[in-house]
């Protein structure tokens, strides 16, 4: 039998799978073990992970994982697996989006290759003018950017049709609506979520165990923990003008190889900026983080 891995707790595994010619997303949740084939082999299953299980106990959902399929693309931070993207959402107001930290998230992405939507939540709260501002910001970009709502319903159907088939990672700052969405999404799905939360019940108030949730046929959700600031020090400083995909067309025309689009002279960037081809505050972060980036120590 072949499932997911939706949560995993102190060894145990807690596998879904789901049932055939059900609608999704039904399905049963096994409490597994990792055999200890995959341990001598040095195999750690992670959360996300496609699996073939055993069934130990059928009556009580008991089983072991003997099989990790082939991943895709997995995340660091979280260590989850086989994730598609990433929904990164902020609000556009209480609390104004802090657009630095949206920045960093993407850099994040664009490094272990996670393609990003993002959400700019509670649209209800103002007459939309800002939060279009900001959708087109980064829409200009190149990066997928929704206007949401969970009051009015504003982009929801926009934002279930991305979700679609696919094993998606939900993040942003606390206060910005993450679990209204949450449940907003999880309304629209079938899932009976009581087996779940009685068999996961040693981590189920805390944040700290990321935990996918099926929202239909091959279509997953992972919550992860609210951050208020992410760390690019895994990053050069020269690298950092290769994650600002708009800076891209108008690198070839800077007169130095290697050219920071700082200081340079004749900087095609910089040109670009002045002629309004750059957001001015995309700009001005990437200069903020560069500096961290120069600043930073080295040990």
């Amino acid at each position: 039998m072949e499932g997911k891995i939706i949560k995993g707790i102190a060894g145990f595994y807690y596998v879904y799978c789901e049932k055939n010619g059900a609608p999704a997303p039904q399905g049963k949740v096994y409490e597994c073990k990792a055999k200890g084939i995959l341990r001598h082999d040095h195999q750690k299953p992670l959360v996300g992970d496609n699996v073939v299980l055993e069934v130990l106990d059928e009556e009580k959902s008991l089983g072991n994982v003997t099989q990790i399929l082939p991943r895709n693309k997995s995340l660091i931070r979280p260590a989850v697996a086989n994730v598609d993207q990433a929904v990164v959402v902020f609000a556009v107001a209480q609390p104004s989006p802090n657009l630095n930290l949206l920045d960093r998230f993407l850099i994040l992405m664009e490094q272990q290759q996670i393609p990003v939507v993002i959400c700019f939540s509670k649209e209800d709260l103002e007459e939309g003018a800002e939060g279009r501002k900001y959708c087109d910001l980064y829409r200009d970009c190149g990066y997928e950017s929704l206007l949401i709502s969970t009051k009015t319903g504003q982009g929801m159907e926009e934002l279930k049709s991305l979700l679609q088939g696919k094993t998606t990672t939900l993040a942003g700052p606390s206060g910005v609506g993450k679990s209204s969405l949450v449940n907003y999404l999880q309304g629209f799905s079938v899932m009976e979520t009581g087996e779940i939360s009685e068999k996961i019940k040693r981590g189920k108030h805390t944040t700290r165990h990321s935990q996918f949730l099926a929202l239909g046929q091959d279509t997953y959700l992972l919550d992860t923990p609210g951050f208020s600031s992410l760390d690019l020090f895994s990053l050069e400083k020269e690298e950092l003008w290769k994650f600002y995909p708009e800076f891209l067309p108008f690198e070839k025309t800077c007169r130095f190889l290697g050219c920071s689009h700082i200081a340079e002279p004749d900087c095609g960037v910089k040109r670009a900026l002045e002629e309004g081809k750059i957001s001015e505050i995309r700009y001005t972060n990437y200069t903020l983080l560069y500096q961290e980036l120069k600043n930073k120590k080295k040990y």
